[in-house]
């Protein structure tokens, strides 16, 4: 499951239990509607509640990432898991888009809205 809102100019998303396809789908589909009125955004994507992802979510994210890696700003990701942070380096291999791990949200929040004081979680 997850949620999704938005709060000037940045998409802030929560997962829940298992990332599955039709999650990813309604994020998709947040995140196009967001860029047609904004033109480019930023992601909050809050992890720490989620138990995994399937892989078709995972193969769908490599696809979605690839068609919109301009639109995207900066990418923070909350989470306390290693496998997190290697993944979000990995997937800097496909786009140009600023991507850090944080275990606090006002830190992320302040590194998305540009502050230059804010500090990554521990395995960033």
């Amino acid at each position: 499951m997850i949620s999704v809102e938005h709060e000037d100019g940045m998409t802030i998303v929560g997962v829940f239990g298992e990332f599955e396809l039709a999650d990813y789908r309604r994020f998709e589909d947040e995140v196009i509607a967001q860029l047609k009125q904004r033109g480019r955004l930023s992601l909050l994507m809050d992890l720490r509640d989620m138990v995994g992802l399937t892989v078709d979510v995972a193969l769908e994210d490599i696809r979605f990432t690839r068609a919109h890696a301009d639109a995207i700003g900066r990418i923070a990701i909350l989470s306390e898991r290693s496998g997190v942070a290697w993944t979000a380096l990995l997937s800097q291999l496909f786009m140009d888009t600023e991507i850090q791990v944080f275990d606090a949200e006002p830190a992320a929040r302040a590194w998305l809205s540009g502050g230059s004081g804010a500090e990554p979680g521990p395995e960033a």
